[in-house]
């Protein structure tokens, strides 16, 4: 049987691997969006946990608005990357500036 302990610290590792991609790799976009979703996707896991420990399923409802807006998030990084790429031929986060004005 799996105890609110395990999925804690399921959860802790996954946002702790996201931190770690967010900050070892800071020039691919994608990867960035990549981390961000797992680290949402991991607060997702502690919340289900949570509810389910509590029989409440205030944090099973709240996890539906952190998935809306991942899923916006998302489609707003995917969106600013194919300009990106459009513009400049690169996804290179440093090139970001470049698509002012």
């Amino acid at each position: 049987m799996l105890s609110l302990t395990h999925y804690l610290i399921l959860g802790a590792l996954l946002f702790v691997i996201s931190v770690v991609g967010i900050f070892l790799n800071r020039k691919n976009l994608i990867v960035i969006l990549m981390a961000i979703e797992l680290m949402l996707l991991a607060v997702n896991i502690n919340f289900i946990a949570f509810s389910h420990y509590l029989n409440d399923t205030g944090g099973q409802v709240f996890v539906f608005f952190i998935l809306t807006v991942a899923a916006a998030e998302s489609a707003i990084g995917l969106a600013i990357l194919v300009a990106l790429f459009r513009n400049m031929n690169t996804i290179n986060v440093a090139d970001l500036d470049h698509l002012k004005g």
